[in-house]
């Protein structure tokens, strides 16, 4: 009688309908076919293929929740973060170009933007334009409210831009950017105002492209405004209150951002467990001994806590339910587990590991962005001891 072992680092099926267990495999699939082939070269080169990012608007990965009447897939936020966690576990910097725009640029139009503002702008997102979120500046990484860029009201209507933004994901891609702005600095963070601006405004151009660490193919940009002029109606929510836009859309952010750290680290295990099992050492495959085993065993366990954390997240947002707490975990342990689970694929890898021919090391640099962006690990600390201790 023959036994069929089970695939033990698929994600359980039962947390998943029939409708998102296909939607699943269909982005695998894609992920395995037609991205892999790439993630290569554009390390190495530091460019997303423009190729790759006509298919993802083919296949409807850039307008999940979208409405359908405006050229979306009309899915769920639980849709998109699988998504991204099925990219990413191929290549995090697809994972995250796909997250930026579904998570952050198209959740806070379909949410803050007037009706004309949703039917001028949502159906090009879904279609063929790549959305970046412009918060961070120079002096203004955590501390978000510190930000420097102004906007002032023009003569005849309409706002001017003038400063810098740092660290801009989709930055060299993107056809439009969601800015952040104070239009009162007297009035402290109660003066941001969240404006959109089309790249080809006038007065806005593309700076200097950041040479990182990881995530190389995601473009991480400056962005210069010198009298970049915007009309009145590109002005997202109201004056004065993109404060809170910019929190409430990052709260639903760092979901992605766990999501894509929770498909790097199942990327890495899935290398590993295959690699052990055909490297021998000692006459043996290294696989066979037991300390082997339990590390991997340690290593499927924190990736199934991590997913369930991220998984719960994402339904809880779905469900109009309180998300921020578990948001805040989430990101947190999934960005930690994440670098020690390719750290330690690295060590089963042994020198192999440590050279570019297996892709491990890749997605070992990779996690290292995860505690950092989108609020670190120790700005998630604090909104989890907050949310703790109200008063």
């Amino acid at each position: 009688m023959s036994v069929v072992l089970p695939d033990v680092t698929r994600p359980p099926l039962s947390l998943l309908t029939e409708e998102e267990q296909m939607f699943r495999d269909m982005v695998r699939q894609f992920a395995e076919e037609s991205v892999a082939p790439l993630v290569h070269d554009m390390d190495r080169d530091a460019k997303m293929d423009s190729a790759l990012i006509a298919q993802f608007f083919e296949l409807g990965l850039m307008g999940i929740e979208i409405p359908e009447d405006m050229g979306g897939t009309g899915s769920s936020f639980f849709t998109a973060v699988l998504v991204v966690e099925e990219l990413s576990r191929v290549d995090p910097s697809v994972g995250v170009l796909v997250d930026v725009q579904n998570t952050l640029v198209n959740n806070c139009l379909i949410r803050y933007g007037t009706d004309a503002v949703r039917r001028r702008f949502l159906p090009r997102l879904a279609t063929d334009t790549v959305g970046a979120y412009a918060l961070s500046e120079a002096g203004s990484g955590s501390d978000a409210f510190a930000l420097q860029t102004r906007a002032t009201k023009a003569e005849g209507g309409g706002w001017r831009l003038d400063g810098r933004k740092l660290w801009i994901t989709n930055g060299d891609e993107a056809g439009l950017f969601i800015v952040f702005a104070n239009v009162n600095p007297d009035q402290g963070y109660r003066g941001i105002t969240a404006f959109v601006v089309e790249r080809d405004s006038a007065g806005f151009t593309v700076g200097k492209k950041e040479d990182k660490l990881g995530i190389r193919a995601s473009s991480t940009t400056e962005l210069i405004f010198d009298d970049c002029r915007v009309p009145d109606e590109n002005v997202l929510g109201e004056v004065g209150k993109g404060y809170k836009i910019a929190i409430e859309t990052l709260n639903e952010g760092r979901i992605g951002i766990g999501a894509q750290m929770l498909g790097l680290a199942q990327g890495a295990l899935d290398h590993t467990t295959k690699y052990v099992q055909e490297r021998e050492q000692f006459g043996r495959r290294i696989g066979d001994f037991q300390g082997v085993q339990f590390q991997l065993a340690q290593m499927r366990t924190e990736l199934e806590a991590i997913r369930l954390m991220v998984y719960n997240a994402a339904r809880l947002k779905d469900a109009g339910q309180p998300f921020i707490i578990e948001a805040a975990m989430a990101k947190l342990m999934s960005s930690q587990v994440a670098q020690r689970i390719t750290s330690l694929c690295i060590d089963l890898y042994g020198g192999y590991g440590f050279t570019k021919e297996y892709p491990v090391e890749k997605l070992y640099r990779d996690s290292k962005i995860g505690t950092i962006y989108e609020g670190t690990s120790n700005m998630q600390l604090q909104t989890i001891a907050k949310l703790m201790m109200p008063g």
